[in-house]
């Protein structure tokens, strides 16, 4: 059984959702300290012509919180309304706008202020467009001793569900050891995405943006082609 473990992000890049695809079982992370630096509340889309990125603002809290602690701050219906007409304004002329925008208007305007269960039900409504079927976790649920960090938790994780291996985006390769995988006989792979290129409007293509991009442009069926244009290493 293939098992793969990450960080919840709201809309990320078609990358996460090809390793979503490629593994029987994904964990999703909410029992993990919240990274102001990373892309779980924020990420990157097309404006005018170039990309730019949204944010979903949140409130202040300590360092110290865990993803599913974390809270979405009191203005955040107002940043959330203004993001919407951006991508209202600049995708409306996109082939599935019809098709996507209101499924993009519910994630955004969930009532839900709990960060993680907010990201979770957009991750879910992604899913479930595309038809996708792979069995979603969430790592608080498992069992597993959350004092355990990195490398050990994941192995533990994989461990508690018999998983044989365990697949990781390409930007851990210098986060796991193959050698400790194997001495709990699991192996360890990653995946690498090919270039993934598609018609945005008349301009130069940009790469990697959200899968709310990829979406607009390109119909589920083409979507899933997309999401196996990749290797694992």
């Amino acid at each position: 059984m293939k098992v793969a473990i990450m960080q919840p992000y709201f809309f990320p890049y078609i990358g996460y959702f090809q390793l979503i695809k490629t593994v029987d079982k994904f964990i999703v992370y909410d029992n993990i300290k919240y990274t102001k630096k990373g892309w779980i509340n924020r990420n990157r889309l097309l404006f005018n012509g170039k990309e730019q990125l949204f944010t979903i603002p949140i409130r202040k809290g300590s360092d110290s919180l865990d993803i599913c602690q974390r809270e979405l701050s009191e203005n955040c219906k107002i940043e959330t309304t203004k993001i919407l007409e951006r991508i209202r304004l600049n995708y409306r002329k996109a082939p599935y706008f019809n098709e996507v925008y209101p499924l993009t208007e519910k994630s955004f305007f969930l009532e839900d202020t709990n960060l993680f269960r907010y990201i979770f039900f957009s991750l879910q409504q992604i899913l479930a467009y595309l038809g996708i079927r792979t069995e979603i976790l969430i790592s608080s649920k498992i069992g597993v001793e959350e004092r355990l960090a990195g490398e050990n938790r994941v192995i533990s994780i994989c461990k508690h569900l018999n998983a044989s291996q365990y697949i990781n985006s390409i930007g851990g390769v210098a986060l796991y050891s193959r050698e400790r995988f194997s001495e709990e006989g699991i192996i360890l792979r990653f995946l690498k995405s090919n270039q993934v290129i598609y018609k945005q409007f008349d301009n130069e293509f940009i790469p990697s943006l959200s899968i709310l991009d990829v979406m607009m442009f390109n119909s589920p069926q083409k979507i899933c082609e997309m999401l196996n244009q990749y290797e694992l290493v």
